[in-house]
């Protein structure tokens, strides 16, 4: 009924073989073992990237505490600045305004501004003599508490300071001057009868920071200007 297995070489073959299937399956589950352990860390990785820049997405953002429009000629019914002021969003790192993105959409079309801290002829820096008018079309300028214009290596929003984004309301997206640096004491009408950001006017602005993270502007000038230089709510 049972067969026995008298022959010593039978014996040896039969445990070789074992042996060999025994070893093949460790060496499979190591490969499986290897390979799942690789995809684990790789998914980690993914998703400690991904949840960094959802984070970022939410916490380095630019927030804005004031949006000012000053009045450069009353009777022509035009502002002479805007002024945005920004700061950090609460848990924020450093963000670097030279790097952000301001994306506006006016009474002239749409256009992306980027900083600048030299002057509408790309030579001269941006100094306390300079005015809103030297800002070149497509370009914004940062002021700091004191309301002298900084350089790109200080344009960094922090816990210290307070920061204001400045814009040539004469220049597209916001008026339509051919020469955005036509006028010195407040806008005026050029020679084509174009204007800068007048009342009644609105514009949508979208702040972009460096981590891509966005902040909504509504601006809107008042429906009456009374007086030139007075500062009003946009």
């Amino acid at each position: 009924m049972f067969e026995f297995i008298t022959n010593n070489e039978d014996r040896g073959q039969v445990g070789i073989g074992t042996l060999i299937v025994f070893i093949a399956m460790v060496l499979v589950a190591a490969i499986a073992a290897g390979v799942l352990i690789n995809t684990a860390g790789f998914l980690q990785s993914q998703a400690e990237a991904t949840g960094q820049e959802s984070t970022d997405l939410v916490s380095e953002r630019i927030d804005v505490t004031s949006s000012v429009g000053i009045v450069g000629n009353a009777s022509a019914g035009e502002l002479s600045e805007i002024r945005i002021g920004v700061s950090g969003a609460p848990g924020a790192d450093q963000i670097d305004l030279s790097e952000t993105t301001i994306q506006a959409v006016g009474p002239n079309g749409q256009a992306n501004l980027v900083f600048t801290d030299v002057e509408a002829d790309g030579t001269t820096d941006l100094s306390d003599s300079s005015s809103v008018t030297d800002i070149a079309q497509g370009e914004f300028a940062v002021q700091n508490s004191t309301g002298a214009y900084v350089s790109e290596n200080d344009a960094v929003l922090n816990d210290e300071e307070s920061y204001t984004i400045v814009v040539n309301p004469g220049a597209e997206p916001f008026g339509d001057l051919e020469d955005v640096s036509a006028y010195s004491s407040g806008p005026i009408y050029d020679d084509a009868g174009n204007s800068s950001f007048s009342q009644g006017q609105s514009s949508s602005l979208e702040l972009v920071s460096p981590s891509s993270a966005t902040t909504q502007v509504e601006l809107t000038a008042p429906d009456l200007f009374q007086t030139d230089d007075e500062a009003v709510r946009l």
